[in-house]
């Protein structure tokens, strides 16, 4: 066990999110997702998974430790309900939370259709599949940077 560090980031999983860089993005998804073959298209190649959470709690250990993007419109998305795009289920609003409460401010999820959103995670550096059994336990999100402060400096150098 490493301290400050949420039991559900294993190594696996720790080492694709430290390893992607500015503007690659993750995907986190529930347990309906064709997860294993979309993760064959990924960067990384093959799926990381979280089974025993549910898909707002491996959002809140995921952005735990990763940066969201801020310099792209939307650093977050969600998969849109099929036929209701402006339907958010519990689990979307759920995740809402999590995201919101990583970041300390409103980030809200931009919606994607189903087939984009399968098309986007193919894109993907990685896929982390979640034990979510509702289904739109879907998201996508684009990892940013940490800028340190500027390091103080000697005179003359």
């Amino acid at each position: 066990m490493l301290k400050n560090l949420d039991p559900l980031l294993n190594a696996d999983v720790l080492h694709a999110l430290c390893a992607m860089g500015h503007g690659d993005e993750v995907v986190v998804c529930d347990a309906n997702f064709p997860a294993d073959s979309v993760a064959r298209s990924t960067v990384l190649g093959w799926l990381l998974r979280m089974d025993g959470a549910d898909s707002a709690r491996a959002v809140r250990a995921v952005l735990s430790v990763l940066p969201l993007d801020t310099f792209v419109e939307a650093p977050a998305l969600r998969m849109e309900v099929v036929g209701e795009p402006r339907t958010i289920p519990a689990v979307q609003r759920e995740a809402q939370a999590e995201l919101n409460a990583a970041e300390g401010r409103d980030v809200p999820f931009a919606p994607l259709e189903r087939h984009a959103f399968y098309a986007r995670a193919k894109q993907a550096y990685c896929v982390i599949a979640t034990g979510e059994t509702r289904g739109y336990g879907c998201f996508v999100f684009t990892k940013g940077v940490i800028i340190a402060p500027d390091a103080p400096r000697e005179p003359g150098k």
